[in-house]
């Protein structure tokens, strides 16, 4: 089956409107389908034509001083509004730490506007793609990597350490919310993935089969679901047309499927 269990759209750090984002989806021949914007599930219950489609969010936390991002899925019987209520919070958290960055910014000669960005977000999330974006539209970069590169980079002279609920804080809303949860790309985490993995038990899924992995890290990421007898979830974390990554739709054979589906209830 063709899973894409991790995406963003213009509701959180994508490029693409959610209605956008289905059609492709629908056009890909994606079968399940969760739409999973930071912190948000503003546009998340949107249908997918031919596809299940599953209320989900990617959460950002934190443990040990670092950022985990944890995918959060509705599942049936579950109150999810718990979970959305307290992200309401991380997102107000958000649009202070835009503000601060733009600050940043204009002391250092670059003055970017962003009061227009936060008045039409609305319910959806903010963050540094947004503002590399504002950059190139002011003309102060020639792309949003340049200015990642330049000023927007972890721990770089404009960034501001993002509000994220601590990682057994957001574990227990999601608990209490009845989600399935499974750890984002844990290629970010490397040899601390299994540590965190075995540390929160509750979290009994991991992205083994991202978009961009090959073969290899596949089966490496496999092999650690099932030594920790987790289930392997599967998305592109797709974020727009000019995202270098892979596009949307990832296959998974038919047993993995079929625990995929079982566990997402």
């Amino acid at each position: 089956m063709r899973f894409d269990l991790h995406c963003h759209s213009t509701c959180s750090d994508g490029t693409d409107a959610p209605a956008a984002l289905a059609a492709r989806a629908a056009a890909r021949g994606v079968q399940v389908f969760a739409l999973t914007d930071h912190d948000t599930t503003e546009a998340t219950g949107l249908a997918v034509e031919g596809a299940r489609s599953i209320r989900a969010t990617e959460v950002s936390c934190t443990e040990d001083d670092r950022t985990v991002h944890v995918l959060m899925f509705e599942r049936p019987g579950g109150n999810f509004q718990v979970l959305i209520d307290r992200l309401a919070a991380v997102r107000t958290a958000r649009v202070n730490r835009m503000r601060v960055m733009a600050a940043k910014l204009a002391q250092r000669g670059i003055r970017i506007d962003v009061e227009p960005l936060i008045a039409a977000a609305a319910k959806r999330s903010v963050g540094r793609p947004d503002l590399a974006r504002l950059m190139v539209e002011a003309k102060v970069v020639t792309s949003v990597k340049e200015a990642f590169s330049r000023h927007l980079y972890d721990g770089g002279p404009i960034d501001v350490k993002a509000h994220a609920l601590p990682m057994a804080e957001a574990i227990r809303v999601g608990t209490e919310a009845g989600a399935a949860m499974s750890l984002a790309h844990p290629h970010l985490y490397g040899d601390w993935a299994p540590v965190l993995l075995q540390r929160h038990r509750a979290i009994d899924a991991i992205e083994c089969c991202y978009g961009s992995y090959d073969q290899g890290e596949r089966r490496h990421w496999l092999g650690l679901a099932d030594r920790l007898k987790l289930v392997a979830t599967a998305g592109s974390d797709w974020h727009g047309p000019e995202d270098a990554g892979a596009d949307l739709g990832v296959d998974l054979d038919d047993a993995r499927s079929d625990a995929l589906l079982t566990w997402l209830g």
